[in-house]
Parts: C-alpha cells; structure tokens; sequence
C-alpha cells in the first residue's frame, strides 16, 4: 500500500474568507474523492438538534464529487461513534492536483441515523443573499441542490452507496491503522 497523499481544500466563505482543509486522500476515482479530516480541532463541539454530532479529535470522512453542488461528511465523536451524514452545498470543486478550491453556499443537509433529514443555515443562505454575497442564480441552484438532497433522503436513496460503504472503520483499515 502507497502512502496517502494530502490534499488542500480551499474552501471560500462568501465574500473574503477562506479556510484550508489539509486531509488524506484515501480513495481517488473520477466520480468521487474519499479523504479523512483528522482529530478536528474545535473551539466547541457542533451540535445539531442538541446532539453532538462533532467534538474536539473527531475523524471526519469526506467525500467530493466533481461536478456536483455538494459534498458530503460522515460525522463522528471523537471516540469513532458515527452521529450522521452532513452535505456542505457549495459550487462544484476544482481541482488541479492536490489543491482543490470550492465555494460554500451556506446551505447543509443533515441527516442523523434512524431519522429524517433536516435543512440546515437557511438563515445565513436568506442574509447571504440579501446581502448579495451570492447571486441570484447561483442561489437559485444552491437551494435545487439542497431540495434535491432532502427529496432523495426522504425516499431513502441519499446518501450514495459510496458515502455508506467507506466507514471510519473501512478508511482506517485502508490506511493501515
């Protein structure tokens, strides 16, 4: 087994900001990526609903799409318990090599095991647009992407069979851990 490669995400918040993501990639096929997030560090744990579905030294197992509106997260604690899938809907990456860019669009999708999905940060998408940080139609395809996703979670057909069968566990194994 070669070494994993690590890869930069450049992810641009409208209008100014932007973070890099540097996580492993695990598995590089032309329609998808799978990558690791490594012991997230974090201020405070994320909480949907109440639950803490991410906390200081969770993995996060990530999945990009070339072409697509959205990515998609298998969330954990940080003692490998899996808490949901999270889609980021964002302008579909580019990537050249191991330096990916991608705009976020402030909408998520949620969806926590047993449940239903849920539509995440439609007040920052409602501001966001009002402030015009993103155009009209660029706002328009994000909230298709998101309508999309939750109607695909609602008939059971989302997440992808892809994102259900890499698991921590199976990311792990593949890196040798």
């Amino acid at each position: 087994m070669s070494s994993p490669r690590e890869v930069h995400i450049h992810y641009k918040r409208p209008r100014d900001r932007v973070q890099v993501f540097h996580q492993l990639l695990v598995l590089d096929r032309g329609d998808v990526k799978v990558t690791l997030a490594e012991r997230m560090q974090s201020s405070a744990p994320m909480r949907i609903e109440s639950t803490v579905v991410m906390e200081e030294g969770s993995d996060l197992v990530w999945f990009t799409f070339p072409g697509l509106w959205h990515d998609i997260g298998r969330f954990h604690r940080a003692d490998g318990t899996f808490t949901g899938y999270y889609a980021n809907i964002l302008t579909p990456p580019e990537i050249d090599g191991d330096t990916w860019h991608t705009t976020d669009l402030y909408l998520d999708v949620w969806l926590p095991p047993g449940g239903g999905p849920v539509l995440l940060d439609e007040d920052e998408f409602d501001l966001a647009l009002g402030k015009e940080m993103i155009d009209p139609d660029t706002a328009r395809r994000a909230r298709e992407e998101a309508e999309r996703l939750m109607a695909e979670a609602q008939a059971g057909t989302w997440p992808p069979p892809v994102v259900r069968e890499w698991t921590i566990e199976r990311v792990h194994e593949e890196l040798g851990r």
